[in-house]
């Protein structure tokens, strides 16, 4: 991946300020590795965090400085927010649109959210409440060491299209529309299954176009970007992680998509460019 003079400028590095986490929500390490299971490249955590036990505890965490390889990652995620910016600004803009860019919260170990406390164990997550995309860079370890996945530089800029992605759902409206459907209890837990899969679909699908587009426009692919950002999709599949975790698949209870779903509606992003190739909803609740 190349990088660019691009920055977004919508970056808010909360890393190494101290005390920034208030409380733990949940029972403890068990809960920590099913929030990351169920909302790593998800949307709104909420519903994990307030399902917990009631459980809390304080945390403390001494104010520091940066390193210079931590201040390298957040100069490279301001820049993948600015190419973000960049293709999502002309999109809107060829559809009569405008487009208002999320924040970037960039956060180790705990943070508070508009979706209540965010943990670095739950993964990158957009937070639709408070329209800000969370991430603990620590986390990228995890997906390598417990998924499986190899992370390379254009791995974290496929994760954070993919936020990014959750928060376009916002603006355009699709998020409300799913919460309308989950809150008026007239949908089966399979059916809006259904629908979460559609919708993290869409945000995989969002990425590939947002990565055909910056391509474009940027020229940043070298090769073996388009590889890891598929195997870091496919490495998140419900399928996957349920037979790492419990030894087999149950597709009803899938929320993300299977692995090569992930990887289909990524690649269909990439390969048409256009956003209105993307109704994953139409395509997947026939």
């Amino acid at each position: 991946m190349k990088w660019t003079d691009d920055r977004g400028g919508n970056v808010e590095d909360r890393r190494g300020s101290g005390g920034s986490g208030g409380m733990i929500v949940g029972g403890g390490l068990g809960t920590l590795i099913i929030a990351a299971i169920v909302f790593f490249l998800g949307g709104d955590p909420s519903s994990i965090l307030s399902s917990g036990s009631n459980m809390s505890s304080p945390t403390q965490t001494e104010q520091r400085e940066l390193n210079a390889n931590e201040k390298k990652i957040g100069e490279m995620v301001d820049m993948m927010s600015g190419w973000n910016n960049l293709t999502w600004n002309q999109i809107f803009k060829e559809n009569g649109m405008t487009y208002t860019p999320p924040k970037i919260v960039l956060f180790e170990e705990t943070t508070q959210s508009g979706c209540g406390t965010a943990q670095a164990a739950m993964g990158p997550f957009y937070c639709p409440a408070d329209q800000k995309v969370y991430m603990d860079m620590s986390f990228f370890n995890e997906l390598q060491q417990r998924f499986g996945a190899k992370v390379t530089e254009f791995t974290i800029a496929y994760v954070l299209a993919h936020e990014v992605g959750h928060h376009v759902q916002t603006l355009l409206g699709t998020t409300q529309k799913v919460d309308a459907l989950r809150r008026s209890g007239r949908y089966s837990e399979a059916d809006m299954n259904r629908v979460s899969v559609a919708t993290e679909l869409q945000a995989d699908f969002y990425a590939g176009v947002w990565a055909k587009n910056i391509d474009q426009e940027r020229h940043i692919l070298e090769p073996g970007d388009i590889d890891s950002a598929i195997e870091a999709a496919q490495a998140v599949g419900d399928d996957n992680i349920q037979k790492r975790s419990q030894g087999y698949v149950n597709q009803e209870s899938f929320t993300h998509g299977s692995s090569a779903q992930r990887k289909e509606w990524f690649m269909k992003g990439y390969n048409t460019g256009d956003i209105r190739q993307g109704d994953t909803f139409n395509q997947l609740l026939k």
